[in-house]
């Protein structure tokens, strides 16, 4: 049985996401993702997601 292990990197995950949401939700969205980081940003109304999934912090606006 062979199994394939993907890797990725916060940068990897948070350029997908963003091209999702960008195609979905129409552009232009931002997405931050990583350990440890502070943000003060500037949202529209109903356009702020933040999240912890584990000890990974997830922004979108």
């Amino acid at each position: 049985m062979v199994s394939t292990v993907f890797v990725f990197g916060f940068q990897d995950i948070a350029a997908y996401i963003k091209k999702e949401f960008d195609k979905k939700y129409n552009p232009t969205w931002h997405c931050i993702v990583g350990r440890n980081f502070g943000s003060y940003v500037t949202h529209e109304t109903r356009h702020f997601i933040y999240f912890y999934l584990g000890q990974v912090m997830m922004l979108f606006f």
